[in-house]
């Protein structure tokens, strides 16, 4: 995501004509559009690892034990994992 805001944030300083990147107009254009290409290649990566499948299975799986945690408090039951008191 900060690939994709750096990108916007080129573009704007372009077009806005504030910030001169590079005198050549083509290589001016492959600078600010560069984040975009690497926001690309970020991504492909973190699909093809299973980054972004293993951070969703972490949330489920922390919403679920949450979930759980609610259920036995509300039927008033200690909590998981918690040792007895005596």
């Amino acid at each position: 995501m900060a690939f994709v805001l750096i990108g916007v944030l080129f573009i704007v300083l372009r077009l806005g004509g504030w910030v001169q990147f590079h005198s050549d107009d083509f290589w001016a254009w492959v600078i600010v559009l560069s984040p975009f290409a690497l926001a690309l290649a970020w991504w492909g990566w973190a699909d093809a690892s299973g980054l972004t499948q293993r951070k969703v299975m972490d949330s489920l799986d922390a919403r679920k034990a949450a979930r759980r945690e609610q259920q036995m408090e509300a039927l008033g039951q200690r909590k998981p994992g918690a040792k007895k008191k005596r």
